[in-house]
């Protein structure tokens, strides 16, 4: 029998709630994946709680994880890696190490890196050392990168209101030249009232994929959307199908979450559920 496709995901993890791995792993498994989840920041919740408890994972103790990963052969069995929030310079180091390490040895590795750095709201949220390990060692690594525009802005120094911004701003980020570039929760100024759109661009050339932007805006949104993007991927979907697959999706749970008066991302709703359960190529 086939081993199922195998994922190395690295992002913070929470006891309540559902952001980083907290929120990629169940799509991903639920699709048929197998994930090794590797955290980098261990919280009680989301932040948008009065409290937030935990911490980063002091850097001996994720290197040990990293060390166990390696010695079971992680490395040489995925099939993708995908990186999202870390919470300190050291581990974020470690990080770069480790998935250089891991596609040297496994060139077939796919690496998804979702710079998870700030938003339109709240900013920058992570110290600019961990942002600039992101830029200089993480995004020359990755196959495909999902940043949404104010990382991209960020990373670049380019503003982005128009389809052009973002050429220009793949022009200066520093992907390898064959990486595909998912801005996502973009709204141009071409983009069609009441849609946000995910702008794929890679050398095959451009594509734009349109969504019905909901007002709602919740914690672990950008890591769910980058799990469906893996699990579409791994389950031989094209990259602007699972693109599609992966909007369809999380709109279906955000949906949900303000059905229930949820202010976190929610992952019961029964179509989403069923859907993961028989993805297959489109």
């Amino acid at each position: 029998m086939t081993r199922p496709p195998f994922v190395i995901s690295i992002q913070s993890q929470v006891v309540f709630g559902h952001v980083g791995n907290s929120a990629a792993l169940f799509p991903m498994q639920a699709a048929g994946l197998e994930v090794a989840a590797i955290p980098t920041v261990m919280f009680s919740n989301t932040p948008h709680y009065p409290t937030l408890r935990g911490r980063a994972l002091d850097p001996d103790l994720f290197a040990d994880l990293l060390r166990g990963a390696q010695e079971r052969g992680l490395p040489e069995r995925a099939d993708y890696i995908v990186t999202g929030y870390i919470g300190s310079v050291e581990v974020a180091r470690m990080v770069a190490d480790f998935v250089a390490g891991a596609k040297a040895e496994n060139p077939r590795l796919i690496y998804l890196c979702d710079p998870v750095m700030g938003d339109a709201g709240p900013g920058l949220y992570v110290p600019e050392a961990i942002a600039d390990v992101m830029r200089d060692r993480l995004l020359p690594l990755a196959d495909i990168a999902t940043p949404n525009p104010f990382e991209l802005s960020w990373l670049t120094g380019q503003t982005i209101a128009a389809l052009a911004d973002l050429h220009t701003a793949r022009s200066l980020l520093p992907l390898p030249p064959q990486a595909r570039l998912i801005v996502t929760g973009c709204a141009l100024d071409d983009t069609a009232p009441g849609q946000i759109e995910s702008v794929l661009l890679g050398p095959e050339g451009t594509s734009r994929h349109p969504t019905a932007h909901l007002p709602i805006a919740l914690s672990g949104t950008g890591d769910l959307f980058a799990g469906l993007i893996v699990a579409g991927l791994a389950r031989q979907l094209g990259l602007p199908a699972a693109i599609g697959t992966a909007q369809r999706l999380t709109s279906l749970a955000l949906t949900h979450a303000q059905t229930l008066g949820a202010d976190e991302v929610v992952l019961t709703e029964p179509e989403f559920r069923s859907s993961l359960l028989t993805l297959n190529p489109g």
